[in-house]
């Protein structure tokens, strides 16, 4: 018998040699099955292992289209994620620009919205935010159009946690205790999942009530699994770690931006998500990259919501602190209303100490008015946790009440020399 067995094997082990010297179309043993190709000595390629694991897939996340959104640009991301083909795509919530009672109104804006979805090849799923949910004529609303305004689903054994930062809606945003008991209940529920992904409107471990507004215990109840969160309501990229976990603030998709680029972290986004064995893989894809097979983007019909400007002058500067630049140096105009203060325009410092503030588009000035100038100095401006680290400048030039700072901006171009003591 054991004769009998090595005479195949020499069999198999020379009918293969043949094979490899004709060139004959076989698949490797590394290969996957539907792949057929020569396989020879020598072969122009790494290896045959697909990256085709039935167990991963791959989402899309778009983000705010609120707070006046730019016209053309969330219609053009639903075309750029047809080119894309998620297998699904989720958002963070302030899906139309709401803060109305009027039924009419909030109507159109949500069939307009919808109107777009509906041109979508895979299926969308709704997170609400602070401009769907402003008050309670929108909350039902929300109810007649969508019903719950928190859920979950599980999609190749990951669970997709979609939470309600308005309940109920206020200016800090909240979690009830119902909502809470559902979480429980969905975690507990889905023990065994690989992955729990959880999408929120509101960074929620950000806001001042992070000790009363329900997140802490969300967190509490997710320490003993691996997960992500992704929100946005601020239009501002951030990455932040907590509980070693990975949080994402993502920009806008067509919401009010001033639309200064990846230093700022304003940009037009879509995060494209590849749910690896290992968990998810986040390529934060711009919208203004994205071509089709022509390099052309669609043109649309959306139209853009008009916002109240005040005319604006061009302003640019230089922050020296004890004669030296401050590169990354954050500079904030805050317009002198009686006792108030109002935040205006802002800018980073350049590495030569110059400036040029942005306060509606990027870099296009500040209205006319006195201000006061608010200079923080951030030591990383970004750390590893996505919170600024110590400010290296002197606390009295962080607030607008003590900053020594003044200046009036006039019509016409503006230059203002801002020297600084540590």
């Amino acid at each position: 018998m054991r004769r009998l067995l090595l005479a195949f094997l020499a069999f198999g082990l020379v009918a293969a040699a043949v094979a490899l010297s004709r060139g004959q179309q076989i698949a490797s043993p590394a290969a996957a099955p539907d792949l057929q190709v020569a396989v020879e000595e020598r072969n122009p390629w790494t290896h045959l292992r697909l990256n085709n694991d039935p167990a991963e897939f791959r989402f899309a996340i778009v983000s705010d289209r609120t707070g006046g959104h730019r016209a053309r640009v969330f219609s053009q991301a639903v075309e750029q994620l047809n080119l894309l083909q998620p297998e699904f795509v989720l958002s963070v919530g302030d899906l139309i620009e709401g803060y109305s009672d009027k039924r009419e109104r909030v109507e159109a804006e949500w069939r307009e919205f919808q109107g777009y979805l509906s041109k979508l090849r895979m299926p969308f799923f709704y997170v609400p935010g602070n401009h769907d949910l402003a008050n309670p004529f929108e909350e039902r609303l929300w109810e007649e159009k969508f019903g719950r305004r928190y859920y979950h689903f599980v999609y190749r054994n990951v669970l997709f946690l979609i939470l309600d930062s308005e309940d109920p809606p206020s200016k800090e945003g909240g979690i009830s205790e119902a909502q809470l008991a559902a979480v429980h209940k969905a975690l507990a529920d889905n023990k065994g999942v690989r992955w729990t992904v959880v999408s929120v409107h509101r960074p929620m471990w950000t806001q001042p009530n992070l000790a009363t507004n329900g997140w802490l215990e969300v967190e509490k109840a997710l320490a003993d699994r691996p997960y992500t969160v992704f929100a946005g309501h601020i239009h501002v990229f951030r990455k932040f770690v907590r509980q070693g976990r990975n949080y994402y603030q993502l920009a806008t998709t067509g919401g009010a931006s001033k639309m200064r680029g990846v230093r700022y972290g304003e940009f037009d986004q879509i995060a494209w998500v590849t749910m690896k064995k290992d968990g998810p893989l986040i390529a934060n894809v711009l919208l203004d990259g994205v071509y089709d097979a022509d390099m052309k983007q669609a043109v649309t019909a959306e139209a853009g919501v008009a916002v109240n400007r005040k005319p604006v002058h061009p302003v640019h500067g230089q922050v020296h602190c004890e004669g030296c630049p401050a590169p990354g140096a954050v500079v904030t105009f805050h317009l002198v209303e009686g006792k108030r203060f109002v935040h205006s325009g802002d800018a980073m410092v350049e590495a030569d100490g110059t400036f040029t503030l942005s306060t509606y588009t990027a870099n296009d000035g500040a209205p006319a008015g006195e201000y006061a100038v608010t200079v923080v100095w951030w030591n990383p401006l970004v750390g590893e946790d996505g919170r600024p680290g110590p400010n290296v400048l002197a606390e009295r030039y962080a607030k607008p009440e003590t900053t020594p700072l003044r200046v009036v901006v006039k019509p016409g171009a503006n230059e203002f020399a801002l020297e600084l003591k540590k």
